[in-house]
C-alpha cells in the first residue's frame, strides 16, 4: 500500500473534508473557498458565526411544528394536530400595492414598510395570544391556536381575532408620500382536526396542510367581513356562553360582536410553552474545536435549508451577513397548479391508508417541485386551496431569463402530461386519480421579504398578476393549461398549439379576460 493511500483524510486536504459536500448548499462562495483553501481560525470562525445566522434566518422561516422536531430530508412524516385555526385576508392591499408599484424602488421601500409593520404587529398579537403561524399565504395568514386542557382555544382565538381587529383602526387611512390608502382584514374561525406532513426528497422538503379543516377555515374567512370575525356554526357552538354575535349573517357562518371593553378584552392571554430556538455557543475556538462545532451546526441548518427553494436558499445564504432582502417590482412568468383528488375526509381512511396517501402526495409534489427547477422556476409554496391543494411557482424571480414565459409553460406542460398518466391510487374500495387544474399569466410583481424582521417572515411574490394566476387556476378544467393573452403573445413565435375562449370575467376583475387553452408544441 503506497504512502498517500495509508494517510487520512484530513492529512490528503482541508480539515473540512467530512462536511464539504454539505456546505456547498447553505455557504456564501467566497467563504466556502476561503474557509476551503486556508482553514484557519480566523477562516473557521467566520464559518461557523455564518452557519449561526443561517440557523437564525431559517428558524425565522418555518413554522414550529418543523423546528420543534427535527426533520429527516427525504422522510415523509404526518400526524394529527388539534385545536382552532385562523386565516386571515386583507382587503384593500391591491390598490396600495399598485399605487407603490408605479415609484420604482422607492415605492418598494414604501410598501414594504407598511406591510411589514401589519404583520409584525399582528404577529405580536397572535403571539401573545397563545397561537402559531402555519403559513404565509400572500398576504393572507394561517394560524394554530393549540387545543388546551381547558378547551380555552377557541375562546383564545376569538380573543386574538378582535385585538387584531382593534388594531387594524391605524390602517383605515394609510398617509404615504404616493397616495392615501385604506387597509381593512376579513378573519376566520374553525375548529377541528386537521393532518401535518413534511413531504419531499432531500433536495425539496415540504410542510403542507391536509383536511377539511383547513378548507373549512378558508371558508370562513371568505363568508366574513372586514373588521369581523367569523366563525362556523362548530366554532361557534365552544363559545356561544362568551361572546355575543350579530343577529343575522351568512347561514353556517356567525359573526362576533366587539361589544368587550378594553379592560375585558386585555392585550394578552395566558401563553403555553413556547418552542425554543437551540442555542449555538462556541466553547472551544481552537481549530479542534471549530471543526466540532462546525459539524454540529451543519446537522442543524442541513435539514432546515431543505425546505427553502434551492434559487431563494442561495439568496437568503449570500445576503445573510445583511440579514434581509432588498424589495422590489420585478417582471415574473407566475404558475398555479391545483391538485384535485386528494381526500378531504382523510380522518376516514386507516393510518396505513393515510400513509400511501401522503406518500402519493409526496411523489406527485416532488415530480412537480423538478419539473420547474429543471425549467428554471421556483416552487413557492404547497397550501390549501378551497378546491384541494395548490402550488404556486414563478419564473424571472429572483433569477431572471430571456424566456421565462416559454420555461414557465413547458414546465406547465410536463406537469400536466405526468399527472394526466398517473395511476389510481387504490385504496380498498376507493380508487383516488389525482389531476391538475393549471394558470399562467405574467406581469409585473412584488417580491420582498415580508413579516417580522427579526421573527417569522418569508420570501415571497405579491400582486395583481398572481392573484389573475391563480383566478385562471381556478377556471381550468381537469388536466388544463389556461393562460392569458399576455402569455399566448409571448408564445405565437413558439408555435405551440392554442385555441381561443370566450373571454369571461375573472372574480377581483371589472372587464373580462381574454384566455387561450394552451396544447402541444407544433412539430
Amino acid at each position: 500500500m503506497s504512502e498517500q493511500s495509508e494517510r487520512m483524510p484530513e492529512e490528503l486536504g482541508s480539515p473540512l473534508l467530512g462536511v464539504e459536500a454539505r456546505l456547498r448548499d447553505i455557504t456564501p462562495a467566497i467563504l466556502y473557498a476561503d474557509s476551503w483553501i486556508n482553514p484557519n481560525v480566523r477562516n473557521l470562525t467566520k464559518l461557523f458565526n455564518h452557519l449561526r445566522t443561517m440557523y437564525r434566518i431559517l428558524y425565522g422561516y418555518l413554522p414550529r411544528q418543523v423546528i420543534s422536531d427535527m426533520p429527516q430530508p427525504g422522510i415523509n412524516r404526518h400526524q394529527w394536530e388539534e385545536g382552532t385555526l385562523m386565516f386571515t385576508d386583507l382587503t384593500g392591499f391591491t390598490p396600495l400595492l399598485e399605487g407603490n408599484s408605479k415609484h420604482g424602488k422607492e415605492g418598494a421601500q414604501s410598501l414594504l414598510e407598511i406591510l411589514n409593520g401589519y404583520f409584525s404587529e399582528m404577529l405580536v398579537i397572535v403571539s401573545k395570544s397563545g397561537g402559531n403561524l402555519l403559513e404565509f399565504t400572500g398576504d393572507a395568514l394561517l394560524v394554530q391556536f393549540p387545543t388546551d386542557r381547558q378547551g380555552r382555544d377557541t375562546s383564545r382565538a376569538v380573543r386574538a381575532g378582535l385585538r387584531m381587529q382593534r388594531a387594524m383602526a391605524k390602517y383605515a387611512k394609510i398617509e404615504t408620500e404616493f397616495g392615501d390608502y385604506s387597509l381593512g382584514m376579513r378573519i376566520g374561525l374553525h375548529v377541528g382536526r386537521f393532518l401535518i406532513a413534511d413531504i419531499g426528497t432531500p433536495h425539496r422538503m415540504e410542510h403542507v396542510l391536509l383536511g377539511n379543516c383547513v378548507l373549512r377555515t378558508k371558508l370562513a374567512e371568505g363568508n366574513g367581513k372586514p373588521g369581523y370575525v367569523c366563525l362556523t356554526d362548530e366554532a361557534k357552538e365552544r363559545v356561544m356562553d362568551e361572546f355575543h354575535f350579530l343577529s343575522k349573517h351568512k347561514k353556517g357562518y356567525s359573526l362576533v360582536k366587539d361589544d368587550l371593553s378594553e379592560e375585558e378584552l386585555g392585550d394578552y392571554d395566558i401563553l403555553p410553552p413556547r418552542t425554543r430556538m437551540a442555542s449555538m455557543v462556541l466553547f472551544d475556538t481552537s481549530r479542534e474545536g471549530l471543526i466540532t462545532a462546525i459539524t454540529d451546526s451543519v446537522e442543524k441548518v442541513e435539514p432546515l435549508a431543505s425546505f427553502i427553494p434551492r434559487p431563494l436558499l442561495h439568496m437568503l445564504v449570500e445576503n445573510a451577513a445583511a440579514r434581509g432582502l432588498p424589495p422590489d417590482f420585478p417582471d415574473a412568468s407566475v404558475l398555479f397548479v391545483n391538485l384535485l383528488g386528494v381526500p378531504d375526509n382523510l380522518s376516514d381512511f386507516t393510518e396505513a391508508e393515510r400513509d400511501e396517501i401522503v406518500s402519493e402526495f409526496s411523489r406527485v409534489v416532488s415530480l412537480v417541485n423538478a419539473e420547474i427547477e429543471s425549467a428554471g422556476g421556483v416552487m413557492k409554496k404547497v397550501t390549501y386551496h378551497h378546491a384541494g391543494p395548490d402550488i404556486m411557482a414563478f419564473f424571472g424571480v429572483p433569477d431572471a431569463h430571456t424566456n421565462d414565459t416559454l420555461r414557465a409553460v413547458t414546465a406547465a406542460y410536463q406537469i400536466k402530461d405526468n399527472i394526466s398518466r398517473l395511476k389510481p391510487l387504490k385504496l380498498g374500495s376507493t380508487d383516488i386519480q389525482m389531476e391538475a387544474h393549471i394558470g399562467l399569466t405574467q406581469g409585473r410583481v412584488f417580491s420582498a421579504e415580508i413579516g417580522e424582521s427579526q421573527g417569522r417572515r418569508e420570501y415571497n411574490i405579491m400582486g395583481n398578476t398572481v392573484n389573475t394566476a391563480a383566478r385562471l387556476m381556478d377556471h381550468a378544467q381537469a388536466n388544463e393549461i389556461l393562460v392569458s393573452e399576455e402569455v399566448y403573445d409571448d408564445l405565437v413565435a413558439e408555435n405551440f398549439e392554442a385555441e381561443k375562449l370566450e373571454a369571461v370575467t375573472l372574480k377581483g376583475r371589472s372587464v373580462p379576460l381574454d384566455l387561450y387553452l394552451i396544447g402541444r408544441k407544433k412539430r
